[in-house]
């Protein structure tokens, strides 16, 4: 099908040109031709678009690109400009979301048991195609979310990765019912995460460094806020670690009560010291990582943010700042959620 005529015949974007810290501007600002979307896909013209920690690991080179000059980006909100062949959910006109993961084979044992988010040959946005860090994107129907049409969407970008994701790693955390939980970090995801939460009956204890992020976790309902290295005002059965920092992982262990858990949700940490076995691990504590999330977790937890009336704390940025957006973000200078957008 071709492009209907409100696409524009070029559109703008950013690419990560070679990885690095992001002082060596590791972004290059980008015109690309718009193409047709292929059979199942949907073109949407890019309304909003979040911008992860995800998308700072593959600028910096934390995460090995797939392919060259890719636009970062999958956290994307916007209206579908055109469809490809075989599409049957969307229209012309409606809002969808692109979100991290993109593809998967639907045939191996991880595929056919529910577990997609570990096929090994699935594919992600942003990282194995262009993302959302553009004024268009291509996103396959098979994997968009539909949105709300009446919505900001600056407020709704960020749930479409920062909010599955705290979701999911949430339920690796295995809190159990009113309990106690611990939350390392205090961005995008976390404060969503923490969000539901507190909606559970969970009483939640933050631990970040940034007095900024503290203060939010507190107006959030947090019982407590206090520095990433202190320990909790009482023993966790729970706890998530946001911050890319492996030397928080013993920590966040020790804090832990026995049988609990710690689930750590970042796609990429730093080395973790060496654990003492009777300090971290024994009286049955858990240690568990989280990889990505499952389409029905996308769901879910769209359901369950509209349900509880999520609250979205968002620092917007236009799309000509998407570098600066990056590096205020690998400086901890974000309140809540950096978003991207077009205009």
């Amino acid at each position: 099908m071709a492009v209907s005529a409100s696409a524009p015949a070029a559109y703008n974007g950013w690419a990560v040109r070679e990885p690095g810290p992001m002082d060596t501007g590791p972004l290059e600002r980008v015109l690309r031709q718009t193409s047709a979307p292929g059979p199942g896909d949907l073109l949407l013209r890019v309304e909003a678009c979040g911008v992860c920690r995800t998308d700072l690991h593959l600028a910096e080179g934390d995460l090995v690109p797939r392919r060259p000059s890719t636009i970062p980006g999958h956290e994307i909100v916007g209206r579908v400009e055109a469809v490809g062949e075989g599409v049957k959910l969307f229209r012309v006109g409606d809002r969808a979301g692109g979100a991290w993961l993109r593809g998967t084979c639907g045939t191996c044992a991880y595929c056919r048991s529910g577990r997609e988010n570990l096929c090994p040959r699935s594919t992600y946005t942003g990282w194995d195609a262009d993302g959302g860090f553009a004024e268009t994107a291509v996103v396959p129907e098979a994997f968009a979310y539909r949105l709300p049409g009446e919505r900001n969407p600056a407020s709704l970008a960020p749930l479409l990765c920062a909010g599955i994701i705290g979701y999911r790693a949430l339920l690796r955390s295995a809190l159990p019912e009113g309990g106690r939980l611990g939350i390392y970090g205090f961005g995008a995801s976390a404060h969503l995460a923490a969000q539901v939460a507190l909606a559970e009956g969970a009483t939640v204890h933050v631990l970040t460094r940034s007095a900024q992020a503290r203060a939010l976790a507190l107006e959030l309902g947090a019982a407590s806020a206090s520095g990433a290295y202190d320990q909790p005002p009482e023993p966790l059965d729970s706890a998530i670690l946001f911050a890319p920092v492996g030397d928080l992982v013993p920590v966040a262990l020790e804090a832990l009560d026995r049988s609990g858990t710690l689930a750590v949700a970042g796609i990429h940490l730093s080395d973790i010291p060496v654990l003492n076995y009777q300090r971290h691990l024994f009286q049955e504590r858990n240690l568990r990582s989280v990889t990505s999330n499952t389409r029905q977790d996308g769901r879910d937890f769209l359901a369950l943010a509209e349900r509880i009336g999520i609250r979205v704390t968002v620092s917007p940025y236009p799309l000509s700042r998407a570098d600066r957006a990056l590096a205020d973000l690998a400086a901890d200078r974000v309140n809540g959620a950096a978003v991207l957008v077009p205009g």
